[in-house]
C-alpha cells in the first residue's frame, strides 16, 4: 500500500469530514493527455498510463491548512525538551474547523500567530486518511449530477436554472480558472472512502 499526500481546501475538508465528499478530480498532465489521445487513435496499442495519485488500495493523507504543535503553558517546558512527542494531530488546529488564527509561542519564546499553508503540512499533522477505491479518466465537463454530489457539491448552492454539475463547474473555475473549464481537459477521477481512525488507522 502506497500513501501519498494530497492538498484539499477548507471547503473540501469539511465535505470529507461530513461524509459528503467521496470523489476528487485532478488535472491530467499534458504528457499523459497525449497518451490518452493516442489510445483513442490507436486502440490496438498499449500505452503506459498510470495515475500519479495512486491506485485502488493505496491511501491519500489529506494536506490542509493547519498550525501545530500547539501546547498549553503547562506543557511548554516538556514540549521544549521533547518536541517530537507533540507531533500528532491532537496538538494541531485546522483552519477548516472555522476557528480564529491561532496565537502561540515558538521554541524560542517568540509570539506568533497565523496558519501554516497546506503545502507545508508534514505527514504527522494529517488527521484524515483516505483509501482509494477507484480511479478512472474522463473529460472534465462529462461530470454527472450524481458525481457532482459525490464531489461534495450541494443542491442548496444551485442558482436559478442550475443543475448540481453547475455548482461543481463554479468550484472548478474558482480553483483552476475559467479557461481550464472551457478547455475541458482530461481529469483523474479518484474515488475514496475515509478510513476510521484517520492517521492511526495503519
Amino acid at each position: 500500500m502506497t500513501k501519498r499526500g494530497m492538498i484539499f481546501n477548507g471547503e473540501m475538508v469539511r465535505a470529507i469530514l461530513e461524509g459528503r465528499k467521496t470523489q476528487t478530480r485532478r488535472p491530467v498532465n499534458s504528457s499523459t493527455a497525449d497518451l490518452l489521445d493516442l489510445q483513442k487513435q490507436y486502440p490496438h496499442k498499449k500505452y503506459n498510463i498510470v495515475c500519479p495519485f495512486g491506485q485502488p488500495g493505496d491511501c491519500l493523507w489529506v494536506r490542509e491548512t493547519f498550525q501545530g504543535p500547539l501546547v498549553s503553558e503547562e506543557l511548554f517546558e516538556e514540549y521544549r525538551a521533547y518536541p517530537e512527542k507533540f507531533e500528532t494531530p491532537q496538538y494541531c488546529e485546522y483552519a477548516a474547523d472555522g476557528g480564529a488564527k491561532p496565537e502561540y509561542c515558538d521554541l524560542d519564546d517568540n509570539l506568533r500567530h497565523g496558519w501554516r499553508p497546506s503545502i507545508h503540512m508534514p505527514r504527522w499533522a494529517s488527521r484524515i486518511l483516505l483509501e482509494i477505491t477507484d480511479v478512472r479518466v474522463e473529460r472534465l465537463k462529462s461530470i454527472s449530477d450524481g458525481d457532482a454530489i459525490r464531489e461534495g457539491c450541494s443542491a442548496t448552492d444551485m442558482k436559478s436554472g442550475d443543475c448540481v454539475a453547475d455548482v461543481f463547474a463554479r468550484l472548478w473555475k474558482s480553483i483552476y480558472g475559467k479557461e481550464s473549464w472551457q478547455a475541458n481537459p482530461y481529469v483523474w477521477v479518484i474515488e475514496f472512502r475515509r478510513i476510521d481512525g484517520g492517521d492511526h488507522a495503519y
